[in-house]
């Protein structure tokens, strides 16, 4: 069975290849090839060197995994990291976060050859993969070798469990590699139990994102805005267009209010932009935001404007400004986006009706911690947040308690490492 896999995967990146590499900036090009195959730039490093492998695939893995390697470097300062991403944005954010003495690299293709001499060469303690990033023949080779394999910040979402029961007789097999499934919560581990995994080897550890703190310093361009702000984060294509349209609607009532749109992808900045533009909408680019004093009031400041961050690594900092946070992926698309952001900042949470990727929002919901709308309430209901800042306040704090009371994924994962490596 892993030959017929490992067959598939071999076809399908001979197809994709080609993108992959163009795709790429060309200052990253090489080193995306080199660390693909599995030549990563260690020299500095000895053979007998303790380090361990964290995998998270991209920016919201790798921001949920920050607080785990902070923690691991401030109990293990003898012990360096490995942090594999796949995409750049999430390159990015890793090298910018991740503790001193982690080097960042590409996650290896997922073949046998690639990987026996990845782990030839690098023999981590253990291997931790951030959100339930699954792949075959890595878990295969590394338990091979005697490399235990954890799970953290464990979650499947409906589409995926559908998906892995299809296959459900080979998923069981690479499933059988992992020693431990930490997951998010009970939902994520009713799920992953469904898959054949023995409930011995699953916990429920909680979320990672609850111990991540977002930037204690608002950045400093955001002093200019005046007036109510709507952040309307991680948003999806389609969503744009209403979200906009919903603000032109709200302003009739509070023609002073802002917003700012930060879609969840960077390569959809120029496409939210151009889509703006030719609608004839006024809106400022956070990348302009030092040039365009002219746009600004008299006394510098910015009113009643419509802002679209396109930059990375904002908007859990950006929350920190608002009076509303709209969950993007919630009105359009399927999933949902990470609540857990505006709830540190004890920000009102307003989502639509598709949060299946995050049950934690459930609990939300029931603590009047956060509100569920479809499109067609989504202005008359932030108009009335908006004219209730008593009711906004206390739907904020309700938010930021949830968020302080389910702390401590961390530790609790800290437990598990500890029974598999040496001090």
């Amino acid at each position: 069975m892993y030959f017929l896999y490992s067959l598939i995967y071999t076809i399908a990146l001979i197809f994709i290849f080609p993108y992959q590499y163009l795709k790429r900036p060309k200052t990253l090009r090489k080193r995306w090839l080199r660390e693909k195959f599995g030549f990563f730039n260690l020299e500095l490093r000895t053979q007998d060197l303790e380090l361990i492998w964290v995998h998270a695939v991209s920016v919201g893995e790798v921001m949920a995994a920050l607080p785990l390697l902070k923690k691991f470097k401030e109990s293990y300062p003898s012990k360096d990291i490995i942090l594999s991403t796949i995409t750049d944005t999430g390159r990015k954010v890793a090298q910018e976060g991740a503790p001193e003495g982690t080097t960042v690299v590409y996650l290896p293709f997922d073949i046998p050859l690639i990987l026996n001499a990845v782990i030839k060469k690098i023999r981590p303690e253990i291997l931790i993969v951030i959100e339930t990033e699954l792949w075959p023949n890595m878990f295969r080779r590394f338990k091979k070798k005697g490399i235990p394999i954890v799970v953290f910040n464990g979650r499947i979402s409906e589409n995926s469990l559908r998906g892995y029961k299809r296959i459900s007789f080979f998923m069981k097999r690479a499933l059988s590699h992992v020693d431990i499934f930490g997951m998010q919560d009970k939902v994520y581990a009713e799920r992953i139990r469904s898959m054949g995994v023995e409930s011995e080897r699953v916990m429920v550890l909680g979320n990672f994102k609850f111990d991540t703190k977002p930037p204690s310093r608002i950045p400093e361009w955001t002093e200019k805005i005046k007036g109510p702000v709507i952040v309307a984060g991680s948003t999806h294509e389609g969503e744009e267009e209403f979200i906009t349209f919903m603000y032109s609607e709200l302003k009739k009532n509070i023609p002073d209010v802002n917003l700012i749109i930060v879609p969840r992808h960077p390569e959809r900045f120029k496409e939210v932009g151009d889509m703006l533009a030719s609608k004839g909408i006024p809106f400022i680019k956070r990348s302009e935001m030092g040039t365009l004093s002219a746009k600004a009031d008299e006394l510098g400041t910015f009113r009643d404007v419509i802002i679209l961050l396109d930059s990375i690594g904002e908007l859990s900092a950006i929350y920190g400004i608002a009076d509303i946070a709209i969950i993007g992926k919630s009105f359009r698309g399927y999933g949902g986006q990470n609540p857990l952001e505006p709830a540190y900042w004890g920000k009102p949470i307003v989502c639509g009706p598709h949060m299946e990727n995050f049950p934690i929002i459930k609990d939300f919901y029931t603590e009047g911690a956060a509100i569920e709308v479809n499109e067609e309430m989504l202005c008359p209901t932030l108009k009335k947040l908006l004219m209730s800042p008593e009711m906004t306040k206390e739907i904020g704090l309700k938010a930021q308690e949830l968020y302080k009371k389910n702390a401590g994924a961390v530790e609790r994962a800290m437990e598990v490492i500890s029974r598999y490596i040496s001090k």
